[in-house]
């Protein structure tokens, strides 16, 4: 399939306009900054809340945008993607507000709560084994049936509506010197760093160690084939999509990593400090500023928390740490 970077990657107009789309479904997340939080990091750390978005995460965002357009462009039917847990359950409920049905692939080893989610807010649920290979197999499968492919990241739409939150943290902290947001698929990262590049702010993307398909990608220069992910950030497992790696390639200041215990440690001191639990993909934004001092130290930080779509009872499990914590 070809891929002509100019046309099929979003720009600021496109943000714009996706914001002005989904505003009246899309809930205005805070932005939160905590003095203990900036103690602790040794900076001024400005959280975009996407954990209190609807649906629980950012993907909200990029889906209504995505659904909306279908509207624009008069195509009816249902529609199909491949996901985790939060861009499923997001599509479930922007498509059941638009009077649509959705599709959802999903791992067979995936989150019983993100599961539950897709089907709660509409959505018809397809287990796949837990590989890249296996989730476009079944998603093509539900294409040749007739549905409308939406994929999670390497969507343009996406793009733009996920672009949307960078957009109204800067509008709320307009003197920030640095966004940091996770980085699975690159829907959120992309759009980032395209809502914000006429601000001149430096943008970082955080990996997990065990799923830093791009990291790797960035040294090849091509995305890799394959990679078999290894985290307990579960919404992160995903290979960097195209339009999302040029974006990374060209407008992204550097791809950084962050171990799974260092997650489940920020976990802790984000519960600790703010008395929110946020899933281990949004913990990577905090590891990740918490770990680079020489990158981080005295600036004023943009931080988008990108999900909370987690259990009290998982979130003890993985941290090993009790919710009494102060």
């Amino acid at each position: 399939m070809s891929f002509e970077p100019g046309r099929d990657i979003p720009d600021i107009a496109d943000i714009h306009l996706a914001h002005a789309r989904i505003q009246d479904q899309v809930r205005l997340t805070p932005v939160i900054n905590d003095p203990g939080l900036d103690e602790a990091l040794g900076c001024k750390l400005y959280c975009k809340c996407e954990n209190l978005q609807r649906t629980g995460a950012f993907k909200f965002r990029g889906a209504s945008n995505a659904i909306a357009r279908l509207a624009e462009d008069g195509v009816e039917g249902s529609v199909a993607t491949h996901s985790s847990g939060n861009h499923g359950a997001a599509l479930a409920l922007a498509a059941k507000l638009a009077g649509r049905t959705a599709h959802i692939v999903m791992p067979e080893n995936s989150s019983p709560m993100k599961i539950e989610a897709v089907r709660r807010f509409g959505g018809h649920v397809h287990f796949c084994a837990p590989t890249d290979r296996s989730r476009a197999e079944e998603l093509e499968r539900l294409v040749q049936d007739g549905m409308i492919a939406i994929h999670p990241y390497d969507n343009a739409d996406i793009i733009a509506g996920q672009g949307t939150a960078a957009l109204e943290l800067e509008q709320e902290v307009p003197t920030l010197e640095q966004i940091v947001t996770p980085l699975g698929g690159g829907g959120l990262v992309s759009g980032t760093a395209i809502a914000t590049r006429a601000w001149g702010v430096s943008v970082y993307a955080i990996e997990p160690e065990g799923a830093a398909d791009t990291v790797v990608s960035l040294q090849r220069g091509e995305i890799v084939d394959s990679y078999e992910p290894d985290t307990i950030a579960d919404g992160l497992r995903a290979i960097v999509g195209r339009r999302n790696f040029h974006v990374i390639q060209t407008g992204v200041k550097q791809v950084l990593t962050v171990s799974d215990d260092d997650l489940r440690e920020t976990m802790v001191l984000f519960w600790s400090k703010l008395k929110l639990l946020i899933e281990p993909s949004s913990a990577t934004v905090i590891a990740g500023v918490r770990n680079h001092p020489e990158i981080f130290a005295g600036k004023k930080v943009g931080a988008i928390i990108s999900g909370g779509n987690i259990t009290p009872a998982d979130w003890v499990a993985l941290t090993g740490q009790s919710t009494e914590c102060t």
